[in-house]
């Protein structure tokens, strides 16, 4: 299958490596040279498109590709304005069914097995996620990224898978509130968010920063009759139960998750049979999940200002 990929940064290039790995075609176009105008015509010869340019100007290239029929692969987050999260909806109608947005993290082995279990007693609920952004990759600066814009960047945005994991595991959710950090060299950027959130009878919080110095990635849900406190990033799941605790054993390979993503969008754009994860990322089953992002970022309230330095 023919490929397109539209956006050569960080994951554009992982994007298409892994194309090439699964046998497809892939096709790498630079957004800063080619434009509008270069995408669009690179459409014309190609079967599917990857979207991984920055956010804000992804509508034009969803609207394009749709007409011509081309399942897309969106990176995430599909937008973030409300208003224009209904306005891919309705432009990617055509060919949801067979799109599917980039939270890869559906794929990873600890968060199917929570998806898999019994979550209706839990009552409470913390997502958190951090990493000193200036520590992220070698040879890269926040102050030149997209994440550096107030429109369209921010760790809201950048992190929010986290937000996207709370929706998968506990349905109904709705945001009551965002507060956020910024820092005076970057205006209407936030630099440490937390969402809180509310469904019937069970409430809990979503937290992303930029500035802690070693990776945190934890998941911790609170039930009458167990708790799961999953560590991500040492990889330690914890299950408690009136018998005691337990730790699973669910081993990860970070680019399998985006290999199998990539799987199954293949799968999904030529018709086949996809993998069969109940939490596929399919465009037309997640928008509820990007309309609860973009319901955030247009919620924050700004708080305070961090004195970091950030080059």
């Amino acid at each position: 299958m023919r490929v397109l990929v539209i956006g050569s940064g960080s994951i554009g290039r992982r994007h298409h490596d892994n194309l090439s790995a699964l046998g497809a075609e892939p096709r790498l176009v630079s957004w800063r040279k080619a434009g509008l105008a270069g995408a669009l015509a690179a459409m014309e010869d190609t079967e599917a498109v990857v979207v991984a340019t920055a956010t804000d100007i992804r509508l034009p290239l969803i609207e394009a590709a749709a007409t011509r029929g081309l399942p897309m692969y969106i990176e995430k987050p599909l937008a973030f304005r409300p208003a224009e999260v209904e306005a891919i909806a309705a432009a990617a109608a055509p060919v949801a069914g067979r799109s599917m947005l980039g939270y890869m993290m559906r794929y990873h082995p600890a968060v199917r097995a929570l998806a898999g279990m019994d979550l209706s007693d839990v009552f409470q609920f913390a997502l958190t996620i951090g990493h000193d952004v200036t520590q992220w990759r070698a040879n890269w600066r926040f102050s030149e990224s997209y994440a550096a814009r107030a429109e369209g960047g921010g760790v809201l945005l950048d992190l929010c898978h986290e937000l996207d994991l709370a929706a998968c595991l506990i349905p109904g959710l709705a945001v009551t509130g965002v507060e956020s950090l910024g820092h005076p060299a970057f205006p209407g950027v936030d630099f440490a968010s937390r969402i809180s959130l509310a469904a019937e009878g069970l409430a809990g919080d979503v937290s992303m920063d930029y500035l802690t110095p070693l990776l945190h990635r934890r998941t911790t849900l609170r039930g009458t009759g167990r708790m799961h406190d999953f560590d991500f990033a040492a990889q330690v799941y914890r299950l408690t139960e009136p018998s005691g605790p337990r730790l699973l054993d669910l081993p990860l390979e970070r680019n399998a998750m985006f290999l199998d993503a990539m799987r199954d969008f293949l799968a999904l754009a030529s018709g086949g049979g996809t993998s069969g994860n109940p939490l596929i990322p399919r465009l037309d089953l997640c928008l509820g999940s990007a309309r609860l992002v973009a319901d955030a970022w247009s919620k924050r309230e700004f708080i305070g200002s961090i004195t970091k330095e950030i080059p």
